[in-house]
């Protein structure tokens, strides 16, 4: 029965291999083309939230206000409409200065996985944005991210940094989960806001993977690894880890996460991070208290509140996918929701926050 387990766990282990040689194949090959396509495939597209809101607020008094009563407000709002129109006319004639623009509100949704995908649609929204805004109008982003790769997320965060350095208001909203790159993104904003229940935190960072040596060894099975270069390869999944790699290896994730914490206290500089950079995660509620946001609310009571005192604008990049970049995000589909399983497995959770 043991030797019956052996050759079963070294079959996983091969079957498993192929299976991961063949997804980078196609995430290799779907990258590749990405590179090569010009950036004219793609477009920004600009819904107007202003008027979508009304649309629907329309679309529900048809259905519900009798017939009587939709004339009357029709007739209400024509009569403001000229009033005002009437105004204007009157104040230009008097030469007083014109109205203020109104404020205009951005809106951009990132929703990221291990790999921070979107960051190349991100960089695209926020360029767009930034040939128009001005100091007076808001950037928001809807956020939701458990996190994933540190250069991947490291280059999302520095897309919204890009919007605080021309001076105009970030605002990040996080309706169900910013956590470890995610928050490393979300720290940006001049305010952060968050849902009752969502999930803030997680500065930590965390690595993992699975050896094979003891098994292959176990079948009289060589793996070599040749490097040049004393710490060229620190772990490895099927050679035979030391200890003198394995302390290199924590001494580089101790880095990473010494840089994790000095980029969150720079924009949160109130924030006491040494007691929150535990890898922890915490509710909406909860986060408030520690100081890892600065309001609770969804992006839904926020934007409907916007609308009264602003124009507000969706803007977003739509990009023509070609064969290979839809095998490529389905391969790296797979990948994430695997990583994700594996993780709730491990912490006994509905959630994934690494």
């Amino acid at each position: 029965m043991t030797e019956f387990l052996a050759e079963y766990g070294l079959f996983l282990a091969k079957t498993l291999t192929l299976i991961i040689g063949v997804l980078v194949l196609f995430a290799g090959i779907g990258s590749v083309v990405a590179r090569r396509r010009d950036a004219r495939d793609g477009h920004v597209e600009v819904q107007n939230l202003n008027d979508h809101l009304e649309q629907m607020r329309e679309e529900l008094e048809s259905e519900v206000l009798d017939q009587e009563t939709l004339k009357q407000q029709h007739k209400e709002q024509k009569k403001r409409d000229k009033q005002e129109a009437k105004a204007r006319k009157k104040a230009l004639k008097k030469g007083d200065k014109a109205e203020e623009p109104r404020k205009r509100v951005y809106v951009i949704d990132f929703d990221g996985d291990l790999h921070a995908s979107q960051v190349d649609w991100l960089r695209e929204e926020i360029s767009a944005v930034l040939t128009l805004a001005r100091k007076e109008d808001e950037v928001l982003v809807r956020l939701e991210s458990g996190g994933g790769l540190v250069h991947s997320y490291g280059l999302a965060a520095s897309q919204l940094e890009r919007i605080r350095q021309r001076e105009i208001p970030l605002t990040v909203c996080v309706d169900k989960v910013a956590a470890s790159g995610g928050y490393m993104m979300a720290c940006i904003a001049d305010k952060v806001l968050a849902a009752p229940f969502a999930l803030i935190g997680s500065i930590g960072v965390v690595a993992q993977l699975p050896n094979f040596h003891k098994l292959l060894k176990k079948h009289d099975v060589d793996y070599e690894v040749l490097t040049a270069g004393e710490y060229k390869r620190t772990l490895t999944l099927f050679g035979e880890n030391t200890e003198h790699g394995r302390r290199k290896f924590i001494e580089e994730l101790e880095d990473t996460h010494t840089l994790f914490k000095e980029f969150v206290a720079e924009y949160r500089p109130e924030l006491d991070v040494k007691s929150v950079a535990t890898g922890e995660v915490w509710f909406g509620r909860r986060a408030l208290d520690k100081g890892l946001v600065d309001g609770i609310t969804t992006s839904d009571d926020y934007l409907c509140e916007a609308v009264e005192n602003a124009d507000v604008f969706k803007v977003n990049y739509e990009h023509k996918k070609g064969l290979q970049e839809r095998l490529s995000d389905f391969s790296m589909s797979v990948v994430d929701a695997a990583a994700k399983r594996l993780a709730e497995k491990v912490h006994n959770s509905q959630f994934w926050s690494r």
